[in-house]
């Protein structure tokens, strides 16, 4: 059954395909559908005309404050450190191209006279 060929070039054929996808397009336009009920109460904290704008409490603006506090102190800590790193990094590099290099071995040269 599937092994056939089909082809579409006959002008039935066409007339029928476009005239399912046509009343497919019809049937499902006219479809009866459940209407969803808007809700028509307001939520705490809005406001009672036609606007339906939040207004912020005294308590949720002091959260927001306290969060931008915590976003504020984090990005400035991150900036700190990273210019620590900067600065730890130029002070091991040198422009002719040595560097600072300590590498602790038991019992070497810094160990004994650390002790």
């Amino acid at each position: 059954m599937w092994n056939k060929n089909i082809c579409l070039t006959n002008r039935l054929c066409v007339l029928v395909t476009i005239g399912l996808l046509f009343s497919t397009l019809v049937i499902a336009s006219i479809w009866p559908t459940d209407a969803i009920e808007e809700i028509k109460e307001t939520p705490p904290n809005c406001n009672s005309d036609s606007t339906g704008l939040w207004i912020p409490t005294e308590e949720d603006i002091a959260y927001q404050d306290s969060m931008y506090t915590i976003i504020q102190n984090t990005q400035n800590d991150i900036t700190e450190i990273k210019e620590d790193i900067v600065f730890i990094l130029e002070r091991l590099d040198y422009e002719d191209g040595t560097y600072d290099s300590i590498r602790y071995v038991k019992g070497g040269k810094i160990d004994k006279s650390r002790n």
